[in-house]
């Protein structure tokens, strides 16, 4: 059995009374949950169906061989309408509460879309312009986003802090030579690399987070390298080499861990930006590659028709949403976990 020590649990109490970062955490929470099984709750897929007897839940899997045929359709099981042929039978259908996938266009007859939202046709947000179903494509497109921003975080914090500390650290001839590289690597045009990168292939997920990552460690280099400067001077780092303790024992468990504050206070900053670089990206064409439920894309759509305006509407209150709940979640953290603001010695 996993136990916390009681230091642990006096920090998650201090961060649970915080009020605005706990509640802004679980507002991001339930939004990551029903995003990462959208599938159940947004798919033209049925979750539950019970045909001949049998049950069957189509939701990750096939229904029956063959069903489409045998039910009268032509190539895939369309659900919606199963579900009303089954009406009054001993069979019956559970759909998803948004009946679509973010992939299927949704037209109809003497009407062109984009179309408005409609309760009676369960487009709570509308369509798009190809009469894409715009809640489905908001909650796989933040899928996306939030997936990119951590895996993007964890490779720039990994590079950072570890070149960061190292400069700080060691100081002389190794900070001088990786400040130069840093300067170099910095005025390199990141969007002119992804311009060149885009006609030559087409970017996809790994591609998008590896050209990114490449430049955005610089940042948080920097910081830990100012950090790392002042918290090496003190007494209880020079206690440390007194002691005889390793230079990696002194970086990973004496610095680091007194610098979290800082390291913290950054985090929902860069899940920020990398949310928002990957919607710039994908509004300017850059990103990732059509039809990716993507943010950027529906974005583009609004802007080239701005009648539709839940179109726009729609995806600046997502974006709005998400941007403060983990901006609010890093203050309740920075404030909850900070050693110095819950110490009584300097």
């Amino acid at each position: 059995m996993i136990s916390l020590n009681p230091v642990t649990i006096k920090k998650f109490k201090r961060f649970r009374s915080i009020k605005r970062g706990f509640w802004s955490f679980v507002i991001l929470f339930v939004m990551i949950f029903v995003s990462f099984f959208a599938e159940v709750f947004i798919n033209s897929r049925a979750v539950m169906v019970y045909y001949d007897g049998k049950f069957f839940f189509p939701t990750y899997t096939n229904m029956i061989p063959g069903s489409a045929f045998d039910l009268g359709y032509e190539y895939e099981t369309n659900y919606r309408d199963l579900k009303t042929k089954f009406v009054n039978t001993s069979n019956f259908v559970v759909m998803p509460p948004v009946p679509y996938n973010p992939y299927e266009n949704d037209l109809k007859f003497n009407t062109y879309p984009p179309f408005p939202p409609s309760f009676k046709e369960k487009h709570y947000f509308g369509t798009d312009n190809v009469g894409r179903d715009i809640f489905s494509r908001l909650v796989y497109g933040f899928r996306t986003a939030i997936i990119f921003s951590f895996f993007l975080l964890i490779l720039n914090y990994t590079i950072g802090i570890t070149i960061g500390c190292s400069m700080g650290y060691f100081g002389g001839k190794f900070d001088l030579i990786f400040q130069r590289i840093i300067e170099i690597w910095s005025n390199i045009p990141f969007l002119y690399v992804i311009i060149i990168i885009a006609s030559i292939v087409i970017p996809n997920f790994m591609i998008l987070i590896l050209i990114m990552a490449f430049f955005g460690w610089i940042g948080i280099t920097w910081v830990m390298r100012t950090m790392t400067y002042k918290e090496k001077e003190k007494e209880y780092i020079l206690a440390m080499r007194s002691l005889g303790a390793s230079h990696a024992r002194i970086i990973f468990k004496h610095i680091i861990p007194n610098t979290i504050s800082v390291i913290v206070t950054y985090a929902p900053f860069a899940i920020s930006g990398g949310i928002v670089s990957l919607t710039s990206l994908d509004y300017l064409g850059f990103g990732l590659p059509a039809p990716t439920p993507s943010w950027g894309e529906l974005l583009s759509q609004g802007w080239q028709n701005m009648e539709a305006w839940w179109i726009v509407s729609s995806v600046v209150a997502a974006l709005v949403i998400t941007l403060m709940t983990v901006t609010f979640i890093g203050e309740g953290i920075r404030e909850a976990f900070d050693p110095k603001l819950h110490t009584t010695y300097e």
